[in-house]
């Protein structure tokens, strides 16, 4: 159920990513293309043409690689979940 943390435009696939990338400890099987389709949702997202996404999220812009596997390591999590964070989203208190 959708509260004042948990934008109601998110489906239960996105909650359930941003859910993750706000656990502690910071879990390794977070998929890049969950992420990215989180991301594309609540901000906006340009993929260049050298395989970097920049991604825009409130008033801040970052650029991530595509990683080489599936999962994102730990420190781009954290700068994913700051990103988040710095634009208002939050894991809602269980």
């Amino acid at each position: 159920m959708p509260d004042d943390t948990t934008p109601a435009h998110l489906n239960n696939h996105h909650r359930d990513t941003l859910a993750s990338i706000f656990r502690h400890p910071t879990g390794h099987n977070i998929e890049w293309p969950d992420v990215l389709s989180l991301l594309e949702v609540v901000g906006t997202v340009d993929n260049s043409h050298d395989g970097k996404y920049v991604v825009t999220l409130g008033e801040e812009t970052q650029t991530f690689d595509r990683p080489n596997h599936k999962d994102l390591d730990v420190q781009t999590v954290i700068d994913v979940r700051r990103m988040l964070s710095g634009a208002g989203y939050e894991l809602a208190p269980e």
